[in-house]
């Protein structure tokens, strides 16, 4: 068995028994990707069997220090790699030149000899492949797994496509001949998939203000129905304060002054004007008091209720008998589900336009009775004191 054999039989079984599975990337199939990739190359620049060797068992060794965790692993393959040559009776120059090719491995190093730009462009023969996707992908997880490094689809997109244009370079003739290519492919293929990434944020992002204006729409819709039904109920209550001042003054004026005076049999012919003014001015103070009279509710719900979606918890008469802690309860229940919610919400706004067309209804007619009443009177006063005169 030769050399670059063990070398080959003693990885397989160093990564396996000691290599952690936390390395998807730099395993065990990466260092064959490598080793063929030297074998490749060391044929076509017509290296010499000894050095073809001495490349083939550094591609073996190069990741060796893995084993013992990814900082400064190179000088910890070193190690690994002498012992193993030592043990082979390699001379100390042979050892030499294998852990000379492995450390020109370093990421950020330069090359200048033929071996180390062959081991060197071996390191990267994965560049060229149509299964890069799923090899940067591995490396993601070990990145992520190992040094606690998380990346968006997008930025770790963009990470590969800045390695590839700006960092990395091959350095044999043959890689730059025949992978560059390959690998620009590849960094065209990572720019489209860059687009797409973009556009579909793009995408997703105007749908998401889409999904969000019509519910914007919908609570601004909501307050300002609320305001307006707000206002009215108000200007009604105004107006049906107005008829009670109004007509509470008319009562006490003809309690004080009319009704004094229709004891005299001389005043008797005021007393139809005065009746009619006073009985228009009752019913007009009692619709503007049925207008204004608040309704009374229970003021109790039970979890059932609750739970059939039959409570509106936005009007206070109907919990304001109900403990805080079922309150608060309810309330947490209804903000859970959309649906009740918005319902309570229609509700609420439903009932308090059937109370104003109830308000505005009672008003219409307590101003028609103030109305006819005081046209009424003033008729009956007018034709009362002409009977006199005649």
């Amino acid at each position: 068995m030769n050399l670059t054999q063990q070398a080959e039989n003693f990885i397989h079984k160093l990564f396996k028994d000691k290599l952690s599975p936390s390395y998807t990337y730099h395993n065990l199939r990466h260092t064959i990707d490598v080793v063929t990739a030297v074998a490749i190359l060391s044929e076509i620049e017509e290296i010499n069997p000894e050095d073809k060797e001495i490349l083939m068992v550094a591609a073996w060794f190069h990741d060796a220090g893995y084993i013992n965790g990814c900082d400064n692993h190179e000088e910890c393959s070193v190690v690994i790699v002498t012992d193993f040559l030592k043990n082979n009776e390699k001379s100390s120059d042979y050892i030499a030149k294998v852990s000379g090719l492995i450390r020109s491995t370093t990421l950020g190093f330069v090359p200048t000899t033929l071996l180390e730009k062959i081991i060197k462009d071996a390191d990267f023969y994965h560049l060229t492949s149509d299964k890069y996707t799923s090899t940067c992908n591995a490396l993601r997880l070990e990145l992520q797994a190992n040094h606690q490094k998380t990346f968006s689809d997008s930025e770790w997109n963009l990470e590969n496509i800045n390695f590839l244009s700006n960092e990395h370079q091959y350095y044999t003739d043959y890689a730059l001949k025949t992978w560059q290519p390959l690998k620009e492919n590849t960094i065209k293929l990572l720019q489209i998939k860059l687009n797409n990434m973009e556009l579909n944020n793009t995408k997703e992002s105007k749908k998401k203000n889409k999904e969000e204006k019509p519910v914007r729409a919908i609570d601004t819709l909501f307050r300002i129905t609320l305001n307006n039904h707000t206002s009215l109920s108000g200007i009604a209550d105004s107006k049906a304060n107005i008829l009670l001042s109004v007509n509470a003054i008319i009562i006490s004026i003809a309690l004080s002054t009319l009704i004094p005076k229709l004891d005299n049999p001389s005043n008797a012919h005021l007393m139809i004007p005065t009746f009619i003014m006073l009985m228009s001015s009752v019913v007009t103070i009692i619709f503007a008091i049925l207008s204004t009279r608040p309704k009374v509710t229970k003021g109790v719900f039970t979890r059932q209720d609750i739970e059939n979606q039959k409570v509106n918890l936005l009007f206070f008469g109907n919990f304001y008998k109900m403990p805080l802690e079922e309150y608060q309860w309810a309330m947490n229940e209804m903000m859970k589900d959309k649906d009740y919610l918005y319902n309570s919400m229609i509700k609420d706004l439903y009932f308090l336009g059937v109370v104003l067309e109830k308000k505005y209804r009672l008003l219409r007619i307590a101003y028609n009775f103030f109305m006819v009443g005081i046209v009424l009177s003033v008729i009956s006063f007018v034709v009362a004191f002409k009977m006199i005169g005649n």
